[in-house]
């Protein structure tokens, strides 16, 4: 019997396995330290406003797969609102089946119903994996460099 995977819009009740999600992703990402508290704070901030952004999640009949987060925004230089993609993360024991692409395949043609203008992303300097798979999907490289500035409570 072969599962059933959709991807849907994410709902409160997924929210225990997006922190998982998460929390797997930001382990592995140089810039971040996986902090449930906060992961789950900023998940309910999205959850709880559509007008903030979308999350999307892959799942089959038994759990949740994975995710990607489609924030809003406006953009001056385009002229109207584009998207900030900010995770795109499928758990360990699903990788390397072509899940990834799915979700990414999802969040574009959303985009484009949306009549969003841009989608813009980052990805850590040296995971070049990573970069290959953006660049291979028709993402092209910014001359921009993202600075920023952190504020802790």
């Amino acid at each position: 019997m072969h599962d059933s995977i959709r991807i849907e819009p994410a709902t409160m009740e997924d929210l225990p396995q997006l922190v998982e999600l998460l929390v797997d992703l930001f382990a592995m990402e140089a810039d971040f330290v996986p902090d449930r508290v906060r992961q789950e704070r900023g998940l309910k901030l999205i959850l709880e406003q559509p007008a903030r952004g979308r999350i999307f999640v892959l799942r089959n009949d038994h759990r949740l797969i994975g995710m990607i987060n489609l924030l809003i925004t406006i953009s001056t230089a385009e002229g109207g609102f584009v998207l900030l993609l900010e995770d795109v993360v499928v758990h360990r024991d699903h990788r390397g089946q072509g899940y990834g692409s799915k979700l990414l395949e999802h969040a574009v043609r959303f985009a484009r119903q949306k009549n969003f203008l841009r989608i813009t992303l980052l990805t850590d300097r040296g995971n070049e994996a990573s970069k290959r798979f953006y660049l291979d999907r028709g993402f092209v490289e910014s001359d921009m460099v993202p600075l920023r500035m952190l504020f802790r409570d």
